[in-house]
């Protein structure tokens, strides 16, 4: 196992959001359909393997990543772009919860969702989403 990061990236209310506003689950709107392409922007810079969840045909809602091998500087420049992921989500009217956690990583993509959080740094990463969720979400925090 490599020693990386593991960063989920999860829409904060999202549901509530889409029935107010009248899409469907099943095509991109505005809000997932940026967010699929920011993915995509962030995975090709960063050398990111998607594990679970980037949906270009219904949008993205949710997705965990892996990179393995960062330094200190790599994370730096991740966190930078994960926020601006954020203020763009932000800019659109939603808000995105986005937790990375450093540690081993597999790089194996997931078969099913919850193939995704069965690793002890994945399941980290999705603790510490879980804890952004209940403070308001629309934040990146990590764990070291």
């Amino acid at each position: 196992m490599l020693t990386g990061c593991v960063i989920i990236m999860d829409l904060d209310k999202f549901e509530e959001l889409s029935k107010s506003r009248g899409w469907s689950e099943y095509v991109p709107n505005i809000i997932t359909g940026t967010l699929t392409t920011l993915v995509w922007q962030f995975v090709r810079k960063h050398f990111a393997v998607v594990i679970y969840g980037l949906d270009e045909k219904r949008g993205t809602e949710e997705v965990v990543l892996e990179i393995p091998d960062i330094s200190e500087k790599d994370l730096e420049e991740i966190i930078e772009d994960l926020e601006r992921i954020r203020m763009e989500i932000s800019r659109l009217g939603a808000s995105i919860s986005i937790a990375v956690a450093l540690g081993p990583v597999t790089g194996k993509p997931a078969k099913n969702r919850r193939d995704a959080y069965n690793s002890y740094t994945r399941k980290r990463a999705l603790k510490l989403l879980r804890e952004v969720k209940r403070a308001g979400g629309n934040k990146v925090a990590v764990t070291h």
